[in-house]
């Protein structure tokens, strides 16, 4: 088959990049900040198009300005000025890294003087769910050089413009998560009893490559006699058993674009415990699905689909949350929790993730990926099916 069928263009058009740009820069005039400095993979990526592998090495940092007029500037390593180059960004400022002594601070420290003054405001993202990805040293240093400025905490404005997504970013996490819905629906071919769950975790990533991904970076997964328990761990080479129910939850990549989902099967047979488990955590994403409505709040999103887990029997769920926000990473904002009081609006992409415990050491968790439209959710997987597949 043609693994680019149907597949939504690459990349952006610059009038996206610039959109975003504008959105940040009235988000910041009215916090009164002066630039923003961005380090980590995503916020550069996302203002910039600067799409590369090279971010898995932590030896060099990486740096994006965004001023409070005009395009952002990138303060990075030479050995990224050709990729870059290739983005909307035309002010491309490098220094060559690996540099013990000064890896880019004086260099992004010019830059910050020039574009927002000795006595700017920098937003930087300090909340949770964040990460400076620099040397902690190399941050106090350039704040001892920068005496006059302040560092302000930007997490809202970059999630509150994060959160919502594009037309053409829901095109890429649509294509992703259809591409893997029929890796799953392949399931009858590639796992049976006497497989050791290295062999189903290969013939998986093997499949979803073949059908389209870019690449397979999640896939954990777990298997056990009428249920499972850990889910998170790699595989150890246990091998599959008549009566074993399987989960695998994938994380897959489009254009540096995720889905996040899972598929539970049991293998030869199902024992009556285990398929209605499976039938109450399905019923809770139904619940999920009529909730998710602009205006609803994460937390009534997540008390909508915990009903419906406590009045099917659930034991507990240790896990904090049923679901989470999707796009340029696996789990983004907000979280579907008690306390999450984020109001649901359209074109955002969530995950919609109830589980339980529905006996001693064996849960059970089922998991679909949406976007918020104003008449409703949109799903982007394909349901899975209403009772336990068996294999």
């Amino acid at each position: 088959m043609d693994a680019a069928a149907g597949a939504p263009p690459r990349g952006f058009p610059e009038a996206e990049f610039a959109q975003r740009t504008e959105k940040a820069q009235a988000a910041m005039a009215e916090a009164g900040l002066d630039a923003l400095l961005l380090t980590t993979e995503p916020e550069v990526r996302y203002f910039s198009g600067f799409l590369t592998q090279f971010w898995q090495s932590p030896t060099r940092p990486w740096f994006l300005v965004v001023p409070a007029k005009g395009k952002p500037v990138a303060v990075i390593p030479t050995i990224g000025a050709d990729c870059m180059a290739r983005s909307w960004i035309d002010d491309i400022r490098t220094w060559s890294s690996p540099q013990p002594d000064d890896d880019g601070g004086s260099l992004l420290a010019q830059a910050l003087t020039e574009l927002a003054g000795k006595t700017g405001r920098i937003g930087l993202a300090k909340g949770k769910e964040t990460q400076l990805r620099m040397p902690l040293a190399d941050f106090e240093r350039l704040t001892w050089s920068l005496p006059g400025m302040v560092f302000e905490d930007a997490t809202a404005i970059l999630r509150n413009l994060r959160m919502v997504k594009s037309e053409r970013e829901i095109a890429k996490i649509a294509y992703v998560c259809d591409v893997v819905s029929g890796a799953f629906e392949a399931a009858p071919q590639l796992f049976a009893a006497g497989q050791s769950d290295i062999e189903v975790f290969r013939s998986f990533k093997i499949e979803c490559l073949k059908r389209g991904v870019d690449d397979v970076s999640y896939l954990v997964g777990g298997a056990g006699q009428g249920g499972y328990g850990d889910i998170i761990s790699p595989p150890s080479g246990r091998t599959l058993r008549e009566g074993d129910v399987l989960i695998l939850d994938t994380g897959c990549l489009f254009d540096g674009y995720f889905c996040d989902f899972d598929r539970n099967f049991a293998i030869g047979r199902a024992d009556e415990s285990a398929r209605r488990a499976y039938d109450v955590v399905w019923r809770a994403t139904e619940a999920g699905l009529q909730a998710a409505r602009p205006g609803v709040t994460c937390a009534e999103l997540f008390a909508a689909m915990q009903g419906v887990l406590e009045g099917g029997g659930a034991k507990g769920n240790d896990v904090g949350r049923l679901g989470h926000g999707l796009g340029m990473q696996l789990t983004e904002w907000p979280s579907n929790t008690p306390w999450d009081r984020t109001v649901l609006e359209p074109g955002m992409v969530l995950t919609l993730e109830p589980g339980m415990t529905f006996a001693e050491g064996k849960v059970m968790v089922h998991e679909e990926n949406i976007v918020v439209r104003e008449e409703g959710p949109e799903l982007l997987t394909r349901r899975a099916p209403p009772e336990l597949p068996v294999i």
